[in-house]
Formats: C-alpha cells, sequence, structure tokens
C-alpha cells in the first residue's frame, strides 16, 4: 500500500538539484524516485554526510580510490561495499572537490514489486525495503554503477517524485567510530506515516 503519492513519476531531477550541501539535498530527497528498468522506488529515508568536518564521512582522512565518486561533481552515484556483502547507495552532493553525499536508507515500491521480492528472495512488506543494503539489492546494484550520472536517462535514474507531507528526523546510524557531536547530529531524514522506514523508534518529528 502507498503512503503518499500516486506512483506517476514525474522528470528526471536536474543536476543543480544535488550541488548543494548533503544536508539541504538529504531531506530534498525524500519522496523523490529512483528507478532502474521496470523497477521503481520512492525515497523515504536518507542519511546526510557532509564537508568538512563530519567524522563519520567515508571522506574524512582525503581522498582515495574507494571513496573518489563521492568528491564530486554532483548529482553521481557513489556505491560501496558493506561489510563484503552489501552494495549502498550514496548521491553525491556539493561542487567537485568536496567530499559529500547522501546514504538512501530505505525506500518504498511504486513499481517492479515482483521483481523486488525476486532479488529480496521471496520477502514481502517493509521488510524488503528498509535498510540501505535492501535498496542496493532490489535496484540490483554493485560498485560498478559508481560514477553513474543519475540525473541522465538511463540505467539508474532519478526522477522528481512528491515529497512527504511530513518528515521525521534523528541521528545517523552505525557510525560509533565518528566524534560525539557527529554521532549525536540529526543527520538522517524520513518520511512521516510510513512503515517504510529503519530504525523508526529513534525518529522523531521534524520542528
Amino acid at each position: 500500500m502507498l503512503v503518499y503519492g500516486s506512483g506517476m513519476s514525474g522528470g528526471l531531477l536536474p543536476q543543480r538539484f544535488f550541488d548543494d550541501d548533503a544536508r539541504v539535498v538529504a531531506p530534498a530527497l525524500l519522496g523523490q524516485e529512483l528507478w532502474r528498468g521496470e523497477v521503481g522506488l520512492r525515497i523515504t529515508e536518507t542519511e546526510a554526510y557532509w564537508w568538512p568536518d563530519d567524522s563519520a564521512s567515508h571522506c574524512r582522512r582525503g581522498e582515495t580510490p574507494r571513496n573518489a565518486p563521492m568528491w564530486g561533481p554532483p548529482g553521481y552515484a557513489y556505491v560501496y561495499l558493506c561489510y563484503g556483502i552489501h552494495h549502498l547507495l550514496n548521491i553525491v552532493t556539493g561542487p567537485a572537490g568536496q567530499g559529500a553525499a547522501v546514504l538512501i536508507r530505505s525506500c518504498e515500491p511504486i513499481a517492479g514489486l515482483e521483481v523486488i521480492r525476486e532479488r529480496r528472495r521471496g520477502l514481502d512488506g517493509p521488510v524488503l525495503l528498509t535498510g540501505p543494503g535492501k535498496v542496493g539489492a532490489a535496484l540490483d546494484l554493485d560498485t560498478g554503477w559508481s560514477g553513474h550520472a543519475l540525473f541522465e536517462a538511463g540505467g539508474l535514474e532519478l526522477r522528481r517524485g512528491a515529497p512527504p507531507p511530513a518528515m521525521r528526523v534523528g541521528t545517523r546510524v552505525g557510525v560509533r567510530y565518528a566524534d560525539e557531536r557527529d554521532r549525536l547530529a540529526l543527520a538522517r531524514f524520513a518520511a512521516a506515516g510510513t512503515r517504510w522506514v529503519s530504525e523508526a523508534r529513534e525518529l522523531r518529528p521534524d520542528r
């Protein structure tokens, strides 16, 4: 059951949409749509990783072969392998030369549900897509998608959708290695009124 919007996608988001601070782009991505072939997902939860001075960011120690796509330009995918198992999708933000991105944490299916269920071993309901590794699996992503332009037609696309009626915020998940300031930062954003969100009990209404 869809929580908001009609499931009718709009056009591609322009590259300029992503050319801002990750903490601005992350909430703006809620309700936007990820498409790959017949699979369409509405974004319901994001996490921001900004530049500079974010000790939770992959770019905190500078550029490496792994995080190179995260340094821009904006609007490209950064996909990395987590724990040797899960492929996590991030959207690069801000100007080139600044290592920043938004992690896509959860989504809601709007098209291709049977394909998604097949890729997720027959599961159903929110467990399909409430977690970044689950999103990567549903889209059948791997690290070869890093550097892919999400604002261009073909392959993996980010299309304009409908924003949620309200938003919830919370701290990021799995960043215990970061400084206290960054561990406690309200850098996770989620659509309100939907079950398609991970770690929902740790979220609170946006003020």
